[in-house]
């Protein structure tokens, strides 16, 4: 059986143009909600159904499909939380050596990841491919859809409503730019170490 998931504490309790209250919610209900969902189903799969297996509906089913669904709601939580900081300072590094060399230069990379931001239902992450040995941005609009296999997710942004709505309501393109005034360069860069990326 898998490991119980934890509730990663925030390092932070708010952040330029992101309340105390807003973070709380989002963080203390919402992801603190997909550990509890993914613990409960870990705990299920092992006396799930297996004689009946079904693919329009059997018990194991069901859990694997939701397992996906809360597990990826822990894991984009956790990137987009640990990639904000207090202090984030400005792009620099082996990220902005990637992007300046996948994109063209800093600029054209935020444009398209800004753009993405309005465009998603749920989430835009700067994405490493294994296999290109490239940069490039995904626009995800479920936890558990549009993701791609072999990829390192270097830079996740949550735009789904309850991630702005208490301080933006729906001025998600004001949330977004008080995203990028929190960008931890210095986490998208410890990805990029951790995983040996050039």
């Amino acid at each position: 059986m898998a490991e119980e998931k934890i509730v990663k504490p925030l390092k932070y309790k708010a952040l330029s143009g992101l309340s105390e209250k807003q973070l709380a919610e989002h963080h203390d209900v919402l992801y603190a909600g997909y550990v509890k969902k993914t613990n409960e189903i870990r705990a299920k799969l092992p006396s799930a159904d297996k004689e009946n297996p079904n693919a329009t509906f059997s018990e194991l089913r069901e859990l694997k499909a939701e397992e996906s669904f809360a597990l990826n709601g822990v894991k984009l939580h956790e990137g987009y939380f640990d990639n904000m900081a207090a202090q984030p300072g400005a792009p620099n590094g082996a990220i902005l050596e990637l992007i300046n060399r996948d994109f063209g230069n800093y600029e054209s990379w935020e444009k398209e990841f800004k753009a993405l931001g309005v465009s998603a239902r749920g989430w835009v992450i700067l994405a490493y491919d294994l296999d290109d040995k490239k940069l490039f941005n995904v626009l995800c609009d479920a936890h558990n859809h549009a993701g791609i296999w072999n990829c390192i997710a270097l830079l996740v942004m949550d735009v789904y409503e309850h991630a702005y709505f208490v301080d933006y309501a729906t001025a998600r393109k004001k949330y977004i730019d008080a995203f990028f005034s929190n960008i931890d360069w210095k986490e998208a860069n410890s990805r990029i170490e951790k995983y040996g990326i050039r």
